[in-house]
C-alpha cells in the first residue's frame, strides 16, 4: 500500500503562531473516512469539517483510535525534529464501507474544537474484510520538520 501524508495548512499556521498542538502529550487520534470525503488542506481546520467517517461498527469506534507512545525528537544532525508514535492497528476490522483516508487530529472531546493535523491518502480504497488493518508510520516518523 502506498500512502502519503499531507498536513493541513491550519496545523502549520497553528504551530508557527504559538497556538501549537503538543504532539507528544495531547490526545492525537487517527480516524478513517471513505473516498467520498474530499480533503481540503486549505480550508479544513477542525474535525467537524470531516465528512464520511466510517460508522462505528465492530472494532471501529467513532473518532478513530489514539496514537500511543508519541515522541517529539530534536535532530541536531539534520537540523530538524521528528514527531513519531506507535503504529495504529484495528483488529478484525470489518468496516461498514471501504475507506480511503486517515485523518490525524488532536481530540479535545468536541469536533468543533479538535484541530486537524494531517490526512493520509492510502492510494486506493481499503477494505480489510475482517482482517487486521495497521497504519505503519514511515521510518522517519509521522512528520519530520526541517
Amino acid at each position: 500500500m502506498v500512502a502519503t501524508i499531507t498536513h493541513y495548512n491550519s496545523f502549520i499556521t497553528r504551530q508557527l503562531n504559538g497556538n501549537a498542538i503538543d504532539l507528544d502529550t495531547d490526545t492525537i487520534k487517527v480516524a478513517l473516512v471513505t473516498s467520498t470525503y474530499v480533503p481540503n488542506q486549505d480550508t479544513h481546520d477542525f474535525f467537524d469539517d470531516i465528512t464520511n467517517e466510517l460508522a462505528a461498527t465492530g472494532n471501529y469506534t467513532a473518532g478513530g483510535a489514539a496514537i500511543g507512545s508519541k515522541t517529539v525528537t530534536q535532530d541536531d544532525v539534520n537540523n530538524g525534529a521528528t514527531f513519531d508514535g506507535a503504529d495504529v492497528t484495528w483488529t478484525a476490522l470489518t468496516p461498514s464501507a471501504a475507506f480511503r483516508y486517515g485523518i490525524i487530529y488532536k481530540d479535545t472531546g468536541a469536533a468543533a474544537t479538535s484541530p486537524l493535523i494531517a490526512y493520509i491518502d492510502f492510494g486506493a480504497n481499503q477494505n480489510p474484510g475482517g482482517n487486521n488493518f495497521t497504519i505503519q508510520w514511515h521510518a522517519d516518523g509521522i512528520a519530520y520538520i526541517r
